[in-house]
């Protein structure tokens, strides 16, 4: 397949939403009674910008972008691991900012490998569902294979994210409940994107001149020939 810089430039956005989101995600906000990390009005997007990879795409080249993603952001987080164990310079930074660094920007291994875990599981899951709802609607009826995507793969995302993070400290009542509250409002963010992401699809597949069907594609992630 052609090199295209629309497929470039979206892969771009899909890599800046995650390391968006790895950004502001220690910031909690409240959405009425429910209490979720700030990275919840940016992160869907990923879900959104991997639909219309696949819709337009296929699931090969999908694939290779959620790979992009995650070595992305694994890169991302080492240089901001040893950014934070360098020394500070004395009389320019002192321990209250390194506090502050290491309150924004630090990283837990349990978080880290919650987070990970979780974007692999959730990113593959949704492009797969797609890709086969695609072949079973023939193509028709973009908005089941959105939503019905997205409930899959953010589900398993925010159970796997959610879980692993915060098992054991918070009550397990809390736990299901904050894990629901996630699926919930990632999936109602994905239905009212929903009008979007026809204008993105209608746009890119005219420009493209493609509509492919996963037809004997091979959905082994972990495969990224072909």
């Amino acid at each position: 397949m052609r090199t295209s810089p629309l497929l470039l430039a979206l892969s771009a956005l899909f890599v800046t939403v995650l390391l968006t989101s790895n950004l502001i995600a220690v910031k909690l906000i409240a959405f009425g009674p429910m209490i979720l990390p700030a990275a919840v009005i940016v992160f869907p997007l990923s879900y959104l910008f991997g639909d219309v990879l696949t819709e337009v795409y296929g699931y090969a080249v999908t694939r290779r972008v959620i790979w992009l993603g995650f070595g992305c952001n694994l890169a991302f987080v080492l240089f901001i691991l040893a950014a934070g164990a360098l020394p500070g310079a004395p009389g320019a930074w002192d321990t209250n900012a390194q506090s502050a660094f290491a309150r924004i920007l630090g990283f837990t291994p349990r978080l880290l490998v919650a987070s990970f875990i979780a974007y692999l599981a959730g990113e593959f899951l949704n492009s797969f569902v797609m890709a086969r709802l695609k072949i079973a609607t023939q193509g028709r009826w973009l908005w089941t294979r959105t939503i019905g995507s997205t409930l899959i793969g953010q589900g398993v995302d925010s159970a796997i994210f959610i879980t692993g993070a915060f098992a054991g400290v918070l009550p397990v009542q809390l736990l299901l409940r904050t894990i629901l509250y996630q699926w919930a409002f990632k999936t109602a963010y994905e239905i009212v994107a929903t009008p979007l992401t026809y204008a993105v699809v209608r746009v890119l597949k005219q420009r493209e001149q493609q509509d492919p069907f996963d037809i004997g594609t091979d959905f082994n992630p972990f495969r990224l020939a072909g």
